[in-house]
């Protein structure tokens, strides 16, 4: 009848005991007898009738169990409901309570056991409250967004080389600024990896130019009120570095040697990477494309290859955050003119496929 093919089997799974009941009693109200149904099913009939009696008992029982021998008494189920009425709040889990039971000495029972009991009394344990999310820090209101005014930096590792690298990355254009590995990530690579990329963007001179007594000392306290005031008064800090919380990031000599070079920092919250999505997947995507690169094993070998691929990521490969430019056009700005060149190169095949046709399609009688 669509559920068995020959007898039923000596051990079946409840939902297929279910639906050969509910085809039992179907049968049973059209007319036949149990025994008949029992039998063009392939079902014993006092095996039918043993199902039978257990689900009226799961029924009475409002799907405790039926009758077993090794069912829970009366007062285990109140000494459950105790259970959860004493500690519900602080285990906020059946499970807890189960062992919580057992650690008093009140109740012995399973874990499934004090699941099942609440739910038939209706008590639901509530879970720990979310924490409260803590809101974004927006951009400082004296920041431009154009090339060179937003750095990230974030370190990655190529375990088989046994080496870290530290990437510095222009949010705006999505540069690859530069790059340098090392065998420990501290605040000395950071320091290195600031430096030349300062120095490749020709930078150096108006670092020295920007880098006031008082935007230092505002800059090293971490005080943004003190560092918009004076911002306020024409002393901008020559960019903005973002990154996460590391310890290296963090540390008083990455700020004084940031703070020197009139470089402000802001940090991602904490447990949330995408913050800084940019330089964070940077490395996703190096390694994604450029495989090899986790399979170098020599140390000596990685820096050079990283600087090769570096140049194809920056002036081949094009970046679909920037409009489908390569990071070089992007930050050199030639990409707003490559980008409306496409636009009116689309424009332009569109209108002459048209003409084509009327040109030179004809009119079917």
């Amino acid at each position: 009848m669509g559920l068995i093919a020959g007898p039923v089997p000596p051990r079946v799974d409840a939902r297929v005991k279910a639906g050969l009941l509910d085809l039992l009693d179907h049968a049973v109200q059209a007319g036949w007898s149990a025994r008949r149904a029992c039998a063009l099913m392939g079902l014993d009939d006092l095996r039918a009738a043993r199902w039978v009696d257990r689900r009226a008992a799961d029924r009475l029982q409002d799907g405790v169990g039926g009758n077993p021998v090794h069912g829970l008494l009366d007062w285990e189920r109140a000494a459950i409901v105790e259970l959860f009425e004493a500690w519900g709040q602080v285990d906020r889990s059946h499970r807890k309570l189960a062992h919580r039971g057992s650690r008093l000495d009140l109740v012995h029972v399973s874990e499934s056991s004090v699941r099942r009991v609440l739910a038939v009394e209706g008590l639901v344990l509530h879970g720990h409250p979310r924490r409260e999310p803590t809101p974004r820090k927006p951009w400082p209101d004296w920041l431009e967004w154009k090339p060179n005014r937003i750095w990230g930096y974030d370190f990655t590792h190529f375990t088989r080389a046994g080496r870290v690298a530290i990437a510095i990355l222009d949010i705006v254009s999505r540069k690859w600024i530069t790059s340098l590995v090392s065998a420990e990530e501290t605040s000395t690579q950071i320091e290195v990896a600031f430096t030349a990329a300062l120095q490749a963007e020709g930078l150096l001179a108006a670092a020295d130019d920007r880098a006031t007594a008082a935007l230092r000392e505002a800059l090293l306290s971490g005080d943004r009120d003190k560092v918009t005031s004076l911002t306020a008064a024409g002393q901008l800090p020559l960019l903005l570095a973002i990154s996460d919380n590391g310890p290296q990031m963090r540390s008083h000599s990455t700020r004084e040697f940031l703070a020197g070079v009139a470089i402000a920092q802001q940090f991602g919250r904490p447990h949330t990477p995408t913050d800084q999505a940019w330089i964070e997947t940077l490395f996703g995507h190096v390694k994604g494309e450029w495989p090899h690169l986790e399979k170098i094993r020599d140390p000596g070998a990685l820096e050079p290859e990283l600087d090769r691929v570096r140049f194809e990521y920056n002036g081949v490969r094009l970046h679909a955050g920037v409009g489908y430019v390569t990071p070089n056009d992007e930050h050199e700005g030639r990409g707003e003119a490559i980008r409306q060149a496409r636009r009116d190169g689309m424009a332009r095949a569109q209108l002459a496929r048209i003409a084509y046709r009327r040109t030179n399609t004809r009119n079917q009688p």
